[in-house]
């Protein structure tokens, strides 16, 4: 059994730890409404924009010649798999979640004989996955110095799958995240970036279909080779945005969870301190008296 001056070391440590994750609890809480705001004003941008592309792209329906972020290599023998997860922890399953879905994508994957390359951004992630996938991560990307994410650091990242595109190093590019809904509640998602499939990726709703045909100019040609490049990095910033509400949610939550948890562990603790006192009180009585009565 523990002695009273264990049990106090213990209680005061346990108060120690409540004041940092109720702290961390107020920091996430004051930093989700900024990153929420900016989801969610990001989401009818890249949603506008992939019902554009899925109306132009109507105009190659059953024809050659269409752009190959469009078309495809006509192969699916290697993936990238691009994972963005958070570059801290301390936030329940937000950083697991979204690894555990490119995971299970990879090995569905390689059990079917394909190549697998994966490109991390975020610490986390590329932590997690290169447990099991070390020889097949290419690239890891960190934003740990980002102290706020912008469209810049999404073209960057758009900039170098393209580039391995067009090195010929990979035929499909899918992209893993975790869409916000909610405090309590992110989806990770896996959305397909080359070829485009325009609809909305696993795990996420699909962007309504255009309702109005378009006369276009110029061609269709000429603003789809423009406009596919440009969305691969508009969905990138889409998802790191997606990401930095997620983890600022999932971790208010978790923060919170351990706070009360805490809070029971303490009465636990203080209830166990309170019987074993007043049991050597009790002792202590008990042998005066009866020293007393022996006299």
């Amino acid at each position: 059994m523990a002695s009273l001056k264990d049990l106090k070391n213990r209680i005061s440590s346990v108060k120690s730890t409540q004041k940092i994750t109720k702290a961390m609890q107020m920091v996430a809480a004051a930093k989700l409404r900024r990153a929420q705001d900016a989801a969610q004003a990001a989401r009818p941008y890249a949603e506008r924009m992939e019902q554009v592309l899925a109306g132009l792209s109507k105009a190659y329906e059953g024809r050659a010649g269409a752009p190959t972020l469009l078309a495809g290599t006509g192969k699916d023998d290697v993936h990238l798999l691009v994972v963005a997860t958070g570059e801290r922890g301390l936030a329940g399953g937000f950083n697991s979640s979204i690894a555990r879905l490119a995971r299970d994508h990879a090995q569905r994957l390689l059990g079917q004989g394909k190549t697998v390359k994966i490109l991390t951004v975020g610490r986390k992630g590329n932590d997690i996955l290169k447990r099991s996938f070390k020889d097949n991560i290419v690239e890891y990307i960190t934003l740990r110095d980002v102290k706020q994410i912008g469209y810049a650091n999404a073209a960057e990242i758009g900039r170098k799958v393209l580039e391995m595109y067009g090195a010929g190093e990979f035929d499909v590019a899918t992209l893993f995240f975790s869409s916000f809904r909610s405090v309590i509640s992110q989806v990770p998602t896996a959305l397909q970036l080359i070829p485009a499939k325009l609809g909305g990726g696993e795990g996420e709703p699909a962007a309504a279909a255009p309702v109005v045909d378009y006369e276009y100019e110029p061609s269709e040609e000429a603003i789809l080779e423009s406009l596919l490049p440009t969305n691969i990095s508009v969905q990138v910033f889409r998802a790191l945005l997606e990401n930095n509400a997620s983890f600022y949610g999932a971790q208010m939550t978790a923060m919170d969870n351990a706070t009360r948890n805490a809070g029971e562990m303490i009465t636990k603790l203080q209830l166990s301190y309170n019987r074993q006192r007043q049991a050597q009180i009790t002792k202590e009585l008990i042998e005066i008296i009866s020293g007393a009565e022996a006299l």
